[in-house]
């Protein structure tokens, strides 16, 4: 006798195709595609300025300036910065009320290569600070709006930046149509590995720029721990330490003495003992092989200067046998004001359970803990490798083709990562097969790019005048 189905499983009743397809095309009436055409800051619009205040006052007071600093720098790194304005931005604009899980901040230099568990090299999103369910489309505008600004930053003409971003859109669009018709674990097995990626390249790119990329695919197989070991640490009376670089790298020993050391250092020692019961088991077997000898507090990134960040040097079967975590401050995202707080109390859990979710496959060091600062304050981390065959593309070296061939690589991957938690179907339906949704938010693109332009020249005059701080320091990656 056949056992009972489940209660979540008695509960759900699925629609058919047709029924989530008649969903998306109903859509169109709430949000027609045209709608998405334009930026025009509403009255009353929250200062953006502001906003970066109210999210530094919850950061390392000291870090502040370095955060201000590098979105300085120009547009684009200010754009980098600046997901909490365009997530206040977005909160107004039409959407087709359909909902995936969101990047939150899926702006062109969080797609990236990466690391798969068997060790093979891929191209996906990486940054997942912000991940809520919510609109899928303030993930598509984010990345291109992005484009539009980095084709401005190296000095592309109008047509070049909307074919660029337009191209990017078609792509998302064709490959939401192709998950559509596909099977749900053909969906999830679904990855952009780098034969995939080569192979898109060809043909779009020239040879130049193949070879470019042939040397960032091999070079990303480097960046690991053991490169990072011989990068970041130094010999001391015989032991493997972290090298101090202030203010970007301080070694706990040196950020904090006495007591005071002691008991932060006890408490992070706890939290990476306690992070394991988030893993699998048989990863946590592998963790609990390596022991921890050094901390250091990293400078990472624009947008996340100032949240805490740690480094963990750990050390295998010898001296050379080393493993490098980062443990990361989550606070609640940029999102959460506009879409809700969503379904997990501990911040970092939220991380980590939208990578999983959106990735196609995930760092296996990667979970969450909660730990009691030395302030008293509990805060949530999310923890993973430091690298793991990370490889990340560089804006200011790509002429038009080159970044229209990576826009499209991350349109495919981003309607990939949707498809995995949204109705493929209903989003597939509501884009349709003609381009009106893409010439409307090659618009919008556009648009966000003059008021990010605005915004970012209010930020030098308030660091002129005095009202926000910044220090020179040695530009991020």
């Amino acid at each position: 006798m056949p056992r009972e189905a489940g209660p979540a499983m008695r509960a759900v009743r699925h629609a058919t195709p047709e029924e989530r397809a008649a969903l998306g095309r109903a859509a169109r009436r709430r949000a027609p595609r045209s709608s998405h055409a334009a930026y025009e800051p509403p009255k009353g619009r929250p200062d953006p300025l502001g906003i970066l205040e109210s999210q530094s006052a919850r950061r390392v007071p000291e870090l502040v300036p370095i955060r201000y600093s590098r979105m300085s720098e120009s547009p684009f790194r200010f754009y980098r910065g600046a997901a909490a304005i365009m997530a206040s931005d977005l909160a107004g604009s039409p959407d087709s009320g359909i909902r995936a899980q969101l990047c939150g901040d899926a702006h062109m230099l969080n797609f990236r290569l990466l690391a798969s568990p068997e060790r093979q090299l891929l191209f996906d999103i990486n940054d997942f600070d912000e991940t809520l369910p919510g609109p899928w489309e303030w993930d598509v505008k984010r990345l291109s709006a992005s484009l539009a600004i980095a084709g401005r930053a190296n000095g592309f003409d109008d047509d070049e930046r909307s074919d660029i971003v337009r191209a990017t859109l078609r792509s998302y669009r064709e490959a939401m149509a192709r998950f559509a018709g596909m099977h749900n674990l053909d969906v999830w097995y679904a990855r952009m590995d780098a034969a995939r990626v080569q192979a898109l390249a060809t043909g779009r790119i020239h040879k130049r720029g193949q070879k470019q990329l042939a040397r960032a695919m091999a070079k990303a197989r480097t960046r690991d721990s053991l490169q990072a070991f011989e990068k970041l640490t130094e010999t001391v009376d015989g032991q493997a330490r972290i090298a101090a670089d202030p203010p970007l790298l301080v070694p706990i020993s040196d950020l904090l003495t006495g007591v005071t050391r002691d008991t932060l250092q006890g408490q992070l020692l706890d939290l990476v003992g306690r992070y394991g019961h988030t893993l699998s088991s048989d990863r946590r077997t592998l963790l609990e092989d390596y022991r921890l000898v050094d901390v250091a507090r990293k400078v990472v990134g624009v947008g996340s200067v100032g949240t805490r960040c740690w480094i963990f040097l750990l050390l295998g079967r010898d001296g050379r046998d080393p493993l490098f975590l980062q443990a990361k401050e989550a606070d609640t995202s940029v999102l959460a004001a506009h879409v809700g707080a969503g379904r997990y109390s501990n911040q970092g859990e939220r991380v980590v359970s939208g990578q999983r979710l959106m990735q196609a496959a995930s760092d296996i060091f990667l979970g969450w803990e909660r730990v009691e600062g030395i302030d008293g304050r509990r805060r949530d981390f999310y923890v993973r490798q430091l690298r793991d065959w990370k490889g990340i593309a560089v804006a200011e070296d790509m002429v038009p083709a080159g970044m229209r061939a990576f826009g499209e690589l991350c349109g495919a991957t981003l309607a990939r990562a949707h498809a995995r938690s949204g109705d493929r179907i209903a989003i597939a339906a509501y884009l349709g097969r003609g381009d009106s949704f893409d010439r409307a938010v090659a618009g919008f693109a556009e648009s966000y790019a003059d008021q990010n332009e605005r915004d970012h020249a209010a930020l030098l005059d308030a660091i002129r005048s005095g009202r926000l701080p910044a220090e020179d320091v040695r530009p991020s990656g």
